[in-house]
């Protein structure tokens, strides 16, 4: 009888539903919602993070300055960190779908400065990881085209190769996350078996002859940082939530499982590179066949690390957009940001400003700064230690404020926080010992970016402060008939008041 009357009840609420009022919206419904399956997001953390590419440096940098054990132990233990930050940044990943990532996230716990702190920091390192992998990606695809065909290289087809590569990327992106992650999902599998097959297959105790500058850091502490580099965008993946299927369980478990994965690679190449199974490979991407090996070998592992780095300039500007997406939504950069491609519901303006933005900085780089790379990839690392070390103690502060922290989330939380904080006093320190002064400088500009930007959107567009923290949230056609209506209240806030003829009793939900 309870079971009748309740449905009795729900119909008539159906009936008397108010079918007229203003139908609500989520902020990021012009992304489309539901598309992308745990496969596509694994395919876009993986592109991002291009482990084939990050196994080789690993290899080929064990080999040069010989740190053994200590070195392998360095890396497992840095993969270690990498998943704890992983688990700080999935206690927001469970509860919210954000197109802005870390960005977003940091305001749940945190204030507005520091939001913008942290989606400078973000823009910053996606920007950088970006160029990096793109100023790779042209010589390399340059030095296949030579092996296959005539020598092209030179200043022409560097401009040429670059123009070509940010059209094909831009294309891609703007044609839909589905249509580019499985593809390079295959691509980077298939140069992932190639790496290790060939690692496993030979056996040199030569040492490579490549020239490196001697980094500024001992080679233990290098190791580590150059582990966090190649797990950068690790957590990409989390900015697909509105874009994906079930987003609270699969982006969780996708931001679980990439540093898993390339943890055990980076390890395996490590440990190839400490047993002579990693100069042959090693030698067949910096020399060719000067090295010894095969021209068969050295035009597959060209080929695939060429595959590689374009990957990871799909996946940073993939994910880049989304991050500056979410920015223009909440009027905190230009809104013309958030335009959405119609047919295939792509922030396709976003899209075009990070490629071009990329595009440009390789140019830079390749001019200016490929002589000191030391510095540009720590300015990068810079970065990213400050954005993941910002969601860590916003993950602590939302816990708390939720009352939901376990003894596990403190402990993580306050480790990877205080962890964070003390790397970068130490990036900074080391950095001014040995002259590198685009450290200290990019930490500072870093730490004072969201209070500078914070001051500029009051004096400039003060109703943006209002709309930091974005989400996808709940529309009025996800509710069932009768269930209620969906309002937004003075504050901005979202609210499910009941129907007319409500049953006696019921009382209305509330939800941002």
């Amino acid at each position: 009888m309870a079971v009748s009357a309740a449905l009795r009840a729900a119909i008539t609420r159906a009936q008397n539903a108010d079918q007229h009022s203003e139908p609500v919206f989520s902020p990021l419904r012009g992304l489309g919602r539901g598309r992308l399956t745990p496969i596509d997001l694994l395919g876009q953390s993986l592109s991002t993070i291009a482990p084939a590419t990050g196994m080789v440096f690993i290899a080929l940098w064990m080999i040069t300055y010989s740190p053994g054990y200590v070195g392998l132990a360095a890396i497992a233990a840095t993969t270690s960190a990498v998943f704890l930050v992983a688990f700080c940044i999935t206690q927001f990943t469970r509860r919210l779908a954000a197109a802005g990532s870390l960005y977003s996230f940091v305001f749940q716990g945190s204030g507005i400065r520091a939001t913008l702190t942290a989606g400078a920091a973000l823009v910053l390192g996606y920007l950088g990881i970006s160029v990096s992998v793109f100023s790779q990606a042209v010589p390399s695809l340059l030095d296949t085209i030579a092996i296959v065909g005539p020598d092209v290289r030179g200043t022409a087809a560097t401009v040429i190769t670059t123009v070509a590569i940010a059209v094909a990327v831009a294309w891609i992106a703007v044609r839909g996350v589905r249509f580019a992650t499985r593809a390079i999902l295959v691509v980077e599998a298939c140069s992932l078996i190639l790496i290790v097959v060939v690692m496993l297959a030979t056996h040199s105790d030569t040492t490579t002859a490549v020239a490196l500058p001697n980094p500024s850091l001992s080679a233990v502490p290098f190791l580590a940082m150059l582990t966090v580099l190649s797990m950068a965008g690790f957590e990409s993946s989390a900015f697909f939530g509105p874009e994906a299927k079930r987003p609270l369980i699969s982006v969780t478990r996708t931001v679980l499982i990439s540093p898993i994965i390339c943890g055990v690679l980076f390890v395996f190449a490590a440990w190839a590179a400490m047993t002579g199974h990693g100069a042959t490979i090693v030698g067949a991407y910096f020399e060719g066949t000067a090295s010894g090996a095969s021209a068969e070998v050295v035009l597959a592992v060209k080929i695939g690390m060429t595959c590689s780095w374009f990957a990871s300039t799909l996946g940073c500007a993939q994910a880049g957009s989304r991050l500056l997406y979410s920015m223009g939504i909440e009027r905190v950069l230009p809104a013309p940001l958030a335009r959405v491609h119609r047919r295939f519901r792509t922030p396709y303006v976003a899209v075009l400003a990070f490629v071009a933005v990329s595009a440009a900085g390789v140019f830079i780089y390749s001019d200016t700064v490929r002589d000191d790379s030391g510095s540009f990839d720590g300015v990068v690392e810079t970065a990213l230690v400050c954005a993941y070390t910002l969601v860590a103690f916003a993950s602590w502060k939302f816990l708390r404020r939720i009352g939901e922290h376990t003894s596990l989330t403190r402990i993580c939380t306050v480790s990877v926080s205080v962890a964070g904080a003390g790397l970068l006093v130490y990036i900074v320190l080391d950095g001014a010992v040995h002259g590198m002064w685009a450290l200290p400088i990019a930490a500072l500009a870093v730490a004072v970016s969201g209070t500078v930007w914070s001051a500029l959107l009051r004096r400039a567009r003060p109703e943006s402060l209002l709309m930091v923290g974005a989400f996808d949230s709940v529309e009025t056609a996800d509710l069932l008939p009768g269930a209620g209506t969906l309002l937004i209240d003075g504050d901005g806030r979202r609210r499910l008041v009941p129907d007319r003829g409500t049953a006696e009793g019921d009382s209305p939900e509330h939800g941002r």
